[in-house]
């Protein structure tokens, strides 16, 4: 291996990669990104122009690499890797002293294990506006790579607090003004029987296979259910969560 290519190695494992285009663009908006490269002959793919102009306006290098190269940061590239800066991790701590807005929406997801899903939970709670994502230590998904690539670049600009004890992080969340709303597939309730509670709301999800577990359950103000009309039992997490906050929680907010 070329001392370059283990200098870039190094710094990867320092901070850390994304791959692909839009990932690469959300990284280098972010101010996250430190350095992109792109496969050699590619700058003049109209694909990238949005990639180019944002790099050059936020002054972040981008240099051609061969294949080679960035095979060894990532197989599915797509021709685009940004070596990143490590993001801040926050912790329960953080939830008793960050400075919420009076309508702010945490995204809360007790035990997410698919680093797919984790990545398209946070791409639909960046996109209704959450301004946290709060998720479990332990068996969970980490923000990989993977999961970044997954979330189209949203895990980079979304807070990520990472907690052992979801129950006790909601009760943190409570004490800081927010209504806990539950997605329960057992609720009485569906979104529209009752109206999503004004000012903070958290909104908890589960697990692809159990759902919210017992105590998460009973740290809820309000459990509600997606309505299934079809012959489908259930959606995947990612996707009840985006219906439930474009369904629920969004037509309650301003603006």
């Amino acid at each position: 291996m070329s001392p370059a290519r283990r200098r870039r190695q190094a710094e990867a494992a320092r901070g850390g990669t994304v791959a692909g285009r839009r990932a690469a663009l959300e990284a280098v908006r972010a101010g996250l990104a430190q350095e992109v490269l792109v496969a050699r002959g590619s700058r003049s793919t109209p694909a990238l122009q949005d990639l180019l102009d944002a790099a050059t306006e936020r002054r972040v290098s981008v240099r051609e690499a061969s294949r080679r190269e960035l095979d060894a940061f990532a197989r599915d590239h797509h021709g685009v890797v940004a070596l990143v800066e490590a993001t801040p991790e926050l912790s329960e701590r953080h939830l008793a002293s960050w400075p919420f807005g009076e309508e702010d929406l945490v995204v809360v997801l007790d035990g997410i294990t698919d680093p797919q899903n984790l990545g398209a939970a946070a791409r639909a709670a960046e996109a209704a506006g959450a301004v946290m994502l709060v998720t479990r230590i332990r068996r969970a998904a980490a923000v990989t790579p993977a999961a970044v690539k997954a979330s189209a670049g949203a895990l980079l600009h979304l807070p990520n607090a990472r907690v052992a004890n979801i129950a006790r992080a909601l009760e943190r969340l409570k004490d800081a003004g927010f209504s806990v709303v539950g997605l329960d597939e057992g609720a009485e309730a569906t979104v529209y029987d009752r109206p999503c509670p004004p000012g903070r709301v958290a909104l908890v999800v589960g697990s692809e296979g159990e759902g919210l577990s017992r105590l998460t359950r009973e740290s809820c103000d309000a459990l509600v259910r997606l309505p299934m009309r079809g012959r489908v039992a259930s959606l995947n997490a990612a996707a009840s969560l985006a219906a439930v906050l474009y369904a629920f929680v969004l037509p309650s907010r301003r603006g």
